[in-house]
């Protein structure tokens, strides 16, 4: 980033060229795209995505409409506790505490 005035100075926002900010905006896109799949972007974690605004992967659907389009939406929290699947599974051993 380059400060292009010095008026971002005074109100501690910098300010960037078009082209800095153009590649900055691929940047988020392709971390979306790559959360949307479900996946963690390779070399970063959740605190970084936090910190960026990102969502968590699981918390975006992609969708592919007829015509080629793909939709990326964030789901919403309810939505996700229901598509969570529930764990079935119990242990009645008695050496296992539930």
């Amino acid at each position: 980033m380059r400060r292009v005035s010095n008026h971002g100075a005074k109100s501690g926002v910098t300010a960037m060229c078009w082209a800095c900010q153009e590649s900055e905006r691929e940047r988020i896109w392709v971390l979306v795209d790559i959360i949307s799949t479900g996946q963690m972007p390779a070399g970063h974690t959740a605190e970084d995505l936090r910190a960026m605004g990102l969502p968590q992967p699981g918390e975006l659907m992609r969708e592919e409409q007829p015509d080629g389009t793909i939709l990326i939406r964030q789901v919403a929290p309810s939505e996700r506790a229901k598509a969570e699947p529930k764990n079935a599974f119990v242990c009645d051993s008695p050496d296992q505490k539930n």
